[in-house]
């Protein structure tokens, strides 16, 4: 397990794309719609002088797409991500990283299937209640049999996600093999992407332009000398 865990780390590296510059406008799109979410969200951190001051600016910009990363395709459709040669290779990059991870592992649980199917490999030597036979003894049908012992593909299973410290060891914490075992454990959904494929930038701008433009301002520090003397009033 701890062979091929290394040998999925280094087919990740070679198989990983190089990675690309950042463009100057894409970045500049994607953080003065974070900046005017920040604004909406902490305002009443602000004076009403210095908030009104960001909100007209940022309306101002939102509205006349100063902060778009292609102003002249504003107002049309979306580009289609199937046709985009960025998004394509980014999907090719995501294809060639879990193609290093199925086949490894296919072949593997194959193989044990194949010849150890059925097989109580080893006993735990600490006691386990019930609720742990169906995790601990997976194609292992009895009733009767102490939850203690392990079947091969339970023990399979759990070296894919107890070797990740030894990978962290070996190949730092930065590696495929652990990454890989993280994927296979997450249930979760992923959180979006800011401006992911079929979003249109102009259309998030103009709604966080209205937005900010219905914030009724106030802020942390009106009254702040009456309320201190009201605290620590006798």
């Amino acid at each position: 397990m701890i062979l091929t865990g290394i040998l999925r780390h280094y087919a990740s590296v070679m198989l990983a794309t190089a990675p690309k510059k950042v463009d100057q406008k894409a970045t500049r799109e994607q953080r003065s719609l974070v900046h005017g979410i920040s604004v909406r969200s902490n305002f009443h951190a602000l004076s009403k002088k210095s908030f009104n001051t960001r909100r007209d600016a940022l309306i101002t910009a939102y509205e006349s797409g100063a902060y778009l990363k292609a102003p002249e395709n504003r107002g049309q459709a979306p580009p289609n991500p199937m046709t985009d040669p960025n998004a394509m290779e980014g999907m090719m990059g995501m294809m060639k990283n879990q193609m290093a991870m199925i086949i490894p592992n296919t072949l593997i649980m194959s193989w044990i299937n194949a010849f150890f199917s059925g097989y109580v490999i080893m006993k735990l030597p600490f006691p386990l209640t019930i609720k742990f036979k169906s995790m601990l003894q997976a194609g292992v049908a009895t009733k009767d049999m102490d939850p203690r012992w392990m079947s091969s593909i339970s023990w399979y299973f759990l070296c894919i996600f107890g070797l990740q410290p030894v990978f962290n060891f070996l190949l730092g914490s930065d590696n495929a093999a652990s990454q890989m075992a993280q994927q296979m454990g997450q249930m979760g959904p992923q959180a979006p992407q800011m401006f992911g494929p079929g979003v249109d930038p102009d259309k998030q701008f103009i709604g966080e332009a209205e937005n900010i433009a219905v914030i009724e301002h106030y802020s942390v520090l009106d009254d702040v000398e009456g309320r201190l003397l009201q605290g620590i009033k006798i």
